[in-house]
C-alpha cells in the first residue's frame, strides 16, 4: 500500500503554474513579492517572512489555497521575502547576518516606501527571525504575528531536541563538502519527528480518487515539502547547536548582534498562532510566547503545523482571525 501510494503520487498530472506576483526589491537571491491589490491604496502592510529551509510559497500555495492572495482580496497588502536558494555569501551567513542584513533591509525598504510602521508575520523559523527584528527596529514595527513559533526547544521533548543537537558532528563532513546541510538531510531529520506519519499518508493517498481535489492538495502540499533549500553551515551550527541543544532561546540566553532577543520587552501588540496538533512547533514550544509577550493575543486552532496555513480549513482557523487582529490594528 505505501509502494502503490508513493507510486500514485509520482505519476500524478498536477503541476504548479500559479506565477509569481512582481518582486519590488531584492538582496542576493532573495526577494520581495508583493501581493497587494493596486485597487486598494493604503492597505495595511505586513511583512510575511517564512522558514529559511522551506520555499515560500506554502503562503500562496493554490488559487484556493493561497493565504496571501486571500488577505489581499480583504484589503490587506501583503508582501513575502522569498530567501530563494543560498548562493556562495548566503551559504557564509550566521543569523546575525540573515536578520540584520535582508530580513531588516526588506522592513526598511517597505516602511520607508508605505510611509507607515508595518506588521511582521513570522511563520516557524521566520517567526523566531521576526521577533529579533521587531526588537532591533521598533519604529518601523506596528504590530508581530508569530505563526507556530518555536521558543522553548525542550519543552515537549527536552531528550529529542538535544538528539537532533547531536547529530552535528556526524554532519560535519557534508557541511565542510558543501557549505550547507543538504536538503535531504534536512528531510531526514524532520522525518525522525514522526516516522511513522509519512507512511501512513502516502497509504492513505493511494486509496483516495486521483481526480479529486483531495488527491490534488496531497500532491501540491507533498511538492512543497519536496521542494526544500539547504540550510547554510554556520546557519545550521546555530539552529541545531544553540536552539536545539542548548535551548538558548528558551533560556534567554540568544542574543542577535550582541542584543537579547527578549520576548517581554516586545513594545507592539502581538498575535501569537500555536495550532493544536503541530508535531513540527508542539505547543509546548510556542505556548511561552503567548505568555512573555505583553499585550499577546493567544490563538490556538484546531490544526496542523502546515494545515493552519494552507489546509482545506485554513481560512476558518487562521486567515479570519489574522484579519480581524490586522484590522483591530
Amino acid at each position: 500500500a505505501l509502494i502503490a501510494g508513493i507510486a500514485a503520487y509520482r505519476r500524478h498530472p498536477w503541476q504548479r503554474t500559479l506565477p509569481d506576483p512582481p518582486a519590488i526589491w531584492a538582496h542576493g537571491d532573495a526577494r520581495l513579492l508583493d501581493y497587494g491589490d493596486p485597487a486598494t491604496p493604503g492597505a495595511l502592510p505586513v511583512l510575511f517572512v517564512p522558514s529559511l529551509i522551506n520555499r515560500a510559497y506554502v503562503l500562496d500555495l493554490l488559487p484556493d489555497r493561497s493565504m496571501l492572495r486571500w488577505l489581499a482580496a480583504h484589503g490587506i497588502r501583503p508582501l513575502l521575502l522569498d530567501w530563494g536558494w543560498p548562493g556562495p555569501a548566503e551559504r557564509a551567513m550566521t543569523l546575525d547576518q540573515v536578520i540584520a542584513g535582508p530580513l531588516e533591509c526588506a522592513l526598511a525598504y517597505t516602511a520607508d516606501a508605505a510611509g507607515t510602521p508595518l506588521v511582521l508575520a513570522g511563520y516557524c523559523m521566520g517567526g523566531l527571525l521576526t521577533l529579533a527584528a521587531a526588537l532591533r527596529r521598533p519604529a518601523q514595527v506596528r504590530g508581530l504575528a508569530l505563526l507556530a513559533t518555536p521558543w522553548d526547544f525542550h519543552a515537549a521533548d527536552a531528550g529529542q531536541a538535544r538528539r537532533m543537537a547531536a547529530t552535528l558532528p556526524l554532519l560535519e563532513p557534508v557541511m565542510a563538502a558543501t557549505g550547507t546541510l543538504p536538503v535531504d538531510t534536512l528531510q531526514s531529520l524532520f522525518t525522525l519527528l514522526s516516522p511513522g506519519a509519512i507512511a501512513a499518508k502516502y497509504r492513505a493517498f493511494g486509496r483516495m480518487d486521483q481526480d479529486s481535489p483531495a488527491a490534488r492538495d496531497f500532491v501540491a502540499l507533498e511538492d512543497w515539502l519536496n521542494d526544500g533549500v539547504p540550510l547554510g553551515a554556520h546557519l545550521a551550527r546555530e539552529t541545531l547547536g544553540g536552539w536545539y541543544g542548548a535551548n538558548t532561546p528558551g533560556r534567554g540566553a540568544w542574543h542577535v548582534c550582541g542584543q537579547a532577543v527578549d520576548p517581554a520587552a516586545l513594545s507592539v501588540p502581538a498575535f501569537v498562532a500555536s495550532p493544536h496538533a503541530d508535531r513540527i512547533v508542539p505547543p509546548a514550544s510556542a505556548l511561552p510566547l503567548a505568555q512573555l509577550i505583553p499585550r499577546a493575543v493567544l490563538h490556538q486552532p484546531a490544526a496542523g503545523h502546515v494545515g493552519m496555513v494552507a489546509g482545506p480549513r485554513a481560512r476558518d482557523v487562521l486567515w479570519l482571525p489574522l484579519l480581524d487582529w490586522l484590522r483591530r490594528l
